[in-house]
């Protein structure tokens, strides 16, 4: 080790503060119970710790966090009871609709029976008027036959009877 001279440490100053170090502690030791005690007068003074403000303070919040949460829940809880209420209706109108389209696909086959049938009608009416017509053509154009066989009919049946006479008698 290293010795120091003492007229080394008078000139640098360490040995005159050899005795200042217990009077800086002393002084800083009444500091810190000068402030201890100034801190317990305080809190004294306003009857209310620091600590039990910070109590009621995480209190209040945790009242309040329960209530938003209860808060929360009811209102998902509504939107669930909302969202199923238009679920139920989505299926409604779904069903809807699929009984619309069968509805609808049942009328397409009878509107497509029905045309068929009105088609086969026309076609028969068609037949009809054009046989009308050429019986009335015929007709035009043959009266006097028909008069001539009229005519002949009865007198056909007159001499059939002359014949069977002629065959008794």
């Amino acid at each position: 080790m290293i010795e120091i001279p003492s007229r080394h440490a008078e000139s640098t100053g360490i040995a005159h503060l050899g005795t200042q170090p217990i009077a800086l502690a002393a002084g800083a030791l009444v500091m810190i119970v000068l402030g201890i005690g100034a801190v317990a007068l305080w809190r004294a003074s306003t009857g209310t710790a620091p600590e039990q403000d910070r109590l009621v303070a995480v209190r209040q919040l945790q009242t309040r966090t329960a209530q938003t949460a209860e808060q929360l829940v009811e209102k998902t809880n509504g939107l669930e009871v909302t969202q199923q209420e238009w679920i139920d209706q989505l299926q409604v109108v779904q069903d809807q609709v699929q009984t619309v389209k069968r509805l609808l696909a049942a009328q397409h086959g009878d509107t497509k029976r029905v045309s068929e049938q009105v088609l086969q009608l026309a076609v028969a009416v068609e037949g009809l008027r054009q046989s009308l017509a050429s019986t009335r053509r015929a007709e035009a154009s043959a009266p006097p036959a028909r008069e001539k066989s009229v005519r002949t009919r009865p007198q056909a049946a007159k001499s059939s009877e002359r014949k069977r006479a002629k065959a008794r008698g």
